[in-house]
């Protein structure tokens, strides 16, 4: 009989609630307007031709590199930011080994990592769901191979310090260290520069937040020059489609229309949590384009009423520590005005009256 590997019948699937998603899209972070025009327009020229050929992404690694202002050699394009974290899981993860994980976090890690065959091992956060650095480096050991921040955090928002960051490359630098800034461009901060100074420090970005690619899948790892070859031998030449690679130079010369779209939803994150403020509602501060916030044993009730309006939020209710916790994402002035006429509403129809200010 054909079986699978162990490591693979013990990974917990990941089955993302991507079905009947009618409504405005405050569920999975995505960017709520789309792409740049400069994007579509590009989208029409694409012929039947370009299509047949195989992708050939050296050309835009080398743009994607001067845009980092980093060498060509310490790029990769992926296929989202999924791939980039499978390519660090393969390259050094295998049984006998381990990886490190502060939780709650991105699931895809935890996937990964275990299919390796590696010992996953989660370390909860803080207390208000601050990073436990002291807690994570006493769990490092001759084992550790891989150690996966998301910052910011996904679901938390919470943004890990640069300087500790540099603290965990020195203190394991046996594994490797994978910065996960799918929200970079919400908060500024970057590991980027660490990797010549650190071999261990990864940092990947994506282009399916603000950039509003997701469906392109198209992502970004970079790391230490003589890293990366290493890399590039367990990636697939071809992971990155020609129509993702055709669209990237568009996507990366409309800063302007990337600016317009941060600014909004940082204006959107900073009136969203001014709201739970005076409405009485728990949330922690946020530095990506989403709040968490805690409902409680309302939480279902709440998330119902607000797709009943065609606002659609995330239950993260699963993830560890955030029983009755809804994650809220922010897109443009419109997107977020439409969220916060309907939230005290909503809060009045599931029992929230004593909460709400008159």
């Amino acid at each position: 009989m054909l079986k699978a590997r162990a490591a693979v019948h013990e990974v917990k699937a990941y089955h993302p609630p991507l079905g009947g998603r009618r409504g405005l899209r405050l569920d999975f972070n995505e960017n709520t307007v789309g792409c740049s025009p400069r994007v579509l327009q590009r989208l029409q020229t694409i012929g039947a031709e370009d299509l047949a050929r195989y992708p050939e992404r050296a050309p835009l690694e080398a743009m994607m590199a001067a845009h980092l202002k980093i060498r060509a050699e310490e790029l990769l394009l992926t296929n989202g930011t999924d791939e980039a974290i499978h390519l660090v899981c393969e390259t050094y993860l295998e049984a006998g080994t381990a990886a490190l994980l502060v939780v709650p976090t991105y699931s895809m890690y935890e996937i990964y990592a275990g299919a390796t065959g590696a010992r996953v091992i989660s370390i909860p956060s803080d207390k208000e769901f601050r990073f436990p650095a002291d807690r994570l480096l006493s769990a490092v050991t001759a084992k550790t191979r891989l150690i996966a921040i998301a910052n910011p955090n996904n679901p938390t928002g919470v943004l890990v310090s640069q300087d500790e960051i540099v603290r965990i490359a020195q203190a394991a630098p046996q594994a490797a260290l994978l910065i996960d800034e799918a929200y970079f461009e919400f908060c500024g901060a970057t590991a980027l520069p660490a990797f010549r100074r650190f071999p261990n420090i990864f940092v990947s970005r994506t282009f399916s937040k603000v950039y509003g690619l997701a469906g392109l899948r198209l992502g970004v790892l970079t790391g230490n020059a003589d890293q990366m070859p290493l890399l590039r031998r367990v990636a697939s030449p071809y992971s990155v489609n020609s129509v993702a690679l055709a669209c990237l130079p568009e996507a990366l010369a409309d800063g302007e229309y990337i600016r317009r779209y941060v600014d909004d939803v940082l204006a959107g994150r900073r009136g969203l949590e001014q709201a739970l403020s005076s409405l009485g509602i728990k949330y922690w501060p946020s530095q990506a384009n989403f709040v968490l916030l805690r409902i409680g044993e309302r939480a279902a009730a709440f998330i119902a009423a607000l797709r009943v309006r065609g606002i659609l939020v995330r239950d993260r209710s699963s993830d560890p520590g955030c029983r009755g916790c809804v994650r809220i994402t922010l897109g443009s002035t419109a997107d977020n005005a439409r969220l916060l006429e309907a939230l005290p509403e909503v809060l009045r129809e599931i029992g929230w009256r004593e909460k709400v200010k008159a």
